[in-house]
């Protein structure tokens, strides 16, 4: 994934995450190991993907830092994908993810949904800001603007697109679709 970051994006957040978790197989491997899957048979034959497919995605896992390969048998011995802290971290992000997909569908037509453990009732995910408790999904409200490491190029960048005025676009008010 490296080469489709631009030179000029690589102190993105946004790009450099894309980097390590934005392809197909790779969110649905996080997926399975948040809900316990930790052995490449495992993986393998809940998502269908192939030896060789795996096997480079496993790889860049653990050279990202997001899985911890850990020996769990000796005689042969086979190894188990095991989500690092870092790895773990993700799981608000694969929630909001599922919560965005689900939200274009009825009730009826969600195949999968989040639930309380304790009550068993479907939640609802958010992405909310910690100190306040605002919800975040209002771009007129929360805007990202250059931080304190940002380039000439990132300040430049968010000069311009914070002295206009965001474009009016349908639904920014955070209301369901």
């Amino acid at each position: 994934m490296a080469s489709r970051i631009r030179a000029e994006d690589l102190e993105c957040p946004l790009s450099t995450t894309v980097q390590h978790v934005g392809e197909w197989w790779t969110l649905l491997i996080l997926h399975d190991a948040f809900d316990g899957y930790t052995r490449f048979d495992q993986f393998q034959e809940n998502l269908g993907i192939s030896t060789s497919m795996l096997t480079a995605r496993l790889k860049t896992l653990v050279a990202d830092g997001l899985m911890e390969r850990r020996p769990y048998q000796t005689g042969p011995v086979r190894h188990e994908y095991v989500l690092t802290d870092l790895g773990r971290s993700l799981r608000p992000v694969i929630v909001t993810l599922a919560a965005w997909g689900n939200s274009r569908l009825t009730s009826e037509q969600r195949s999968m949904i989040l639930v309380d453990t304790g009550s068993g009732e479907e939640v609802e995910p958010v992405v909310v800001d910690a100190k306040t408790g605002r919800r975040l999904d209002d771009s007129r409200a929360y805007v990202f603007t250059a931080g304190p490491a940002a380039s000439d190029g990132m300040r430049a960048r968010y000069t311009r697109t914070t002295s206009t005025t965001p474009p009016s676009h349908p639904h920014t008010d955070g209301t369901a679709r």
